[in-house]
């Protein structure tokens, strides 16, 4: 189970890692839906996003830091909660983007609950 979490904890932090660089060099118009995020917001999470992946992959460099992960993981998890309902609130009727974040949010939800109950590191 340990190898696995990391895995993911790896793959999540990779996954988050581009989508911040991604939001520094793309505008939130990019994605209609995501509009009503302020300029300033969505660069501000663009920062949030890399600490997150910081902080998956620091306990692997520091044992004593290992309770970032699960946070970071559930923090990530409540981003993409967010984006599926600014998306829902924009009233768009495509499902495509929320199935996405739907599907991270579960993921991120996994490492978190693994890394609290399951296999702590």
């Amino acid at each position: 189970m340990n190898i696995l979490l990391w895995a993911l904890q790896i793959l999540l932090a990779l996954h988050t890692t581009m989508g911040a660089v991604w939001k520094f060099s793309n505008s939130e118009r990019t994605v209609p839906s995501l509009t009503a995020i302020p300029h300033g917001v969505w660069l501000a999470m663009s920062v949030f996003e890399l600490l997150c992946s910081l902080a998956l992959i620091l306990p692997a460099l520091n044992k004593p830091l290992a309770i970032l992960a699960p946070i970071a993981a559930a923090c990530i998890a409540a981003e993409m909660l967010l984006f599926c309902g600014v998306h829902i609130y924009a009233g768009y009727a495509e499902y495509g983007p929320m199935i996405y974040w739907l599907v991270v949010a579960a993921i991120c939800a996994f490492i978190a609950y693994g890394r609290f109950v399951l296999k702590p590191f």
